[in-house]
């Protein structure tokens, strides 16, 4: 089992950056398959970014060039970098993990992320 805390939110401005991380706790962090979902208010929670075991990276279209996951084993640690940012962007976003085989295919369904997070709110606007 592992535990879930994001960080990094907060408010900025049309075009600015925001890094966000995802600590885990818990063993076997290299194992898991980590994603990063978005939920904007009265709208259904979206993929946003994918890193599997592997190092393989997925992005929505929404993102693709403007934001970046990555994943650092030591330190049981995903991140996503954002630059760019629209205020569309502006969401709570979650980090989530799976260590199921059919996420590195598919990473884009929600039900196939076993833990998650408790979010952390992105907001930009001038």
């Amino acid at each position: 089992q592992v535990q879930l805390v994001e960080s990094g939110g907060g408010l900025v401005q049309p075009g600015g950056s925001l890094r966000l991380s995802c600590a885990a706790s818990g063993r076997m962090f290299s194992s898991y398959n980590m994603g990063w979902f978005r939920q904007a208010p009265g709208k259904e929670r979206e993929f946003v970014a994918a890193i599997s075991r592997g190092r393989g990276t997925y992005y929505a279209d929404s993102v693709t060039g403007r934001f970046a996951i990555s994943r650092d084993n030591a330190k049981n640690t995903v991140y996503l970098q954002m630059v760019s940012l629209k205020p569309e962007d502006t969401a709570v976003y979650y980090c989530a993990a799976s260590q199921r085989s059919t996420v590195v295919t598919e990473p884009r369904r929600l039900h196939d992320y076993d833990y998650w997070g408790q979010g952390t709110q992105v907001t930009v606007s001038s």
